[in-house]
């Protein structure tokens, strides 16, 4: 249960961080934030950051094997960098409209078969 639960956090706060990342971008194509001083993005993406880290530091502690999770550090990496890179390709076909080529599914492909090799063999 341990891991179900480390997963669900991982993406919760791989969710909050693609927004607090690339947010704003989406903001100032719809005409909402391209007024907005950087400092003001810049304080609206932290104000994001803030939630991502209210998912990702207790997935963390809850994965870890040294408190008893299921995942070593390693495998706790390579599988919050395989939910970022799905997570990120996911919002920016949705919401950004950017297509996802045969190229890029390749790549992609390639990506989350290398950390599911490095996940397993840690």
């Amino acid at each position: 249960m341990k891991a179900v639960w480390t997963i669900l956090l991982l993406i919760t706060s791989n969710i909050f961080m693609t927004f607090a990342w690339y947010g704003h971008l989406k903001l100032q194509e719809m005409k909402i934030s391209g007024s907005w001083p950087l400092i003001l993005v810049i304080l609206f993406s932290w104000g994001l950051a803030f939630f991502e880290y209210c998912a990702q530091v207790p997935a963390n502690r809850i994965g870890f094997d040294g408190n008893g999770g299921p995942f070593n550090l390693m495998q706790l990496k390579v599988i919050q960098e395989a939910i970022s890179l799905t997570v990120f390709t996911l919002i920016v076909t949705m919401l950004f409209k950017q297509l996802f080529m045969c190229t890029r599914f390749s790549n992609f492909s390639i990506l989350q078969y290398q950390n599911l090799i490095c996940k397993f063999r840690s």
